[in-house]
């Protein structure tokens, strides 16, 4: 995976870094695993807009992914890397002996032709989805579950991997991206391995176009605003407005909004940075 520049022979040319695709094996998805994908353009049932800042985009068809990765002890085989408008990560198609199609989140270094298992049998190697209880300690994950059978809820988006750390009774003890680390039940599933397109974080749109093919409308910042439309409106000439917070008047720089009683904290064990 690598990105690549363009000659500045425009002004979006001059700015602009895209992945150069070169994994990708497929440009047309399994018909069987897509479904459309209606677009709100922000709004809501009577039509009030509710979410600002979003809409149009070019239209998007959802690929149906297999995060559970419950089909245990089938082999199956990785028939193509696809592009998902989805999410910053690829996704791989497996053809398992069975003859059933599924999708997943392709990791870094998965190769056309691997054979791929999941369940408590399955060797730790890459693509392979596990127990927590029967991978090794230090091995690099994704894709990991908080509830058993639940599906991969952490560490999903491109680049992005975990670590297990120790053992703790049933629990296991995971280093998340964020620096956080908690306990997960060493019955939940994970992944080996790291997701693959690592290099999507250097990529930059180019142009106001771009973002806009993306379905994202250009967002005016708090502080160009009259006081009656954000509490950072308002002053005469360039005010930096106090504060910063949201238009409902939440502090955005450092106010912690985890509730204090949340039942899951018991769990962590070192807060993110």
């Amino acid at each position: 995976m690598a990105v690549r520049k363009f000659k500045p022979t425009t002004p979006g040319q001059r700015h602009k870094i895209i992945g150069t695709f070169e994994e990708i094996t497929a440009s047309v998805p399994e018909k069987s695993l897509v479904v459309g994908k209606r677009s709100t353009g922000g709004r809501n049932n009577v039509g009030k807009m509710t979410m600002r800042y979003m809409g149009g985009g070019h239209k998007r068809k959802i690929r149906l992914i297999d995060f559970k990765r419950n089909k245990d002890g089938v082999p199956a085989v990785v028939k193509t890397i696809e592009y998902d408008p989805n999410r910053s990560a690829r996704i791989a198609l497996l053809f398992y002996a069975d003859g059933e199609k599924r999708y997943i989140i392709a990791p870094n270094g998965l190769q056309i032709g691997s054979t791929l298992m999941s369940g408590a049998s399955a060797a730790p190697e890459i693509g392979n989805a596990l127990p927590l209880e029967n991978i090794p300690v230090g091995t690099v994950i994704h894709n990991i579950e908080l509830r058993p059978g639940q599906g991969a809820a952490l560490v999903r988006s491109a680049g992005n991997f975990a670590q297990l750390t120790s053992r703790e009774g049933k629990y296991c003890v995971i280093k998340l991206p964020s620096g956080e680390v908690r306990q997960i039940l060493s019955a939940c599933k994970a992944t080996i391995g790291s997701v693959g397109n690592s290099d999507h974080g250097l990529e930059s749109s180019g142009k106001a176009g771009r973002t806009r093919w993306q379905g994202r409308r250009p967002h005016n910042r708090g502080v160009v605003m009259n006081p009656v439309d954000h509490p950072m409106g308002g002053g005469e000439g360039r005010a930096s407005g106090g504060h910063p917070r949201s238009r409902t008047g939440l502090y955005a720089k450092g106010l912690k909004t985890r509730a204090p009683k949340k039942q899951s904290s018991k769990y962590i064990i070192e807060r993110r940075k």
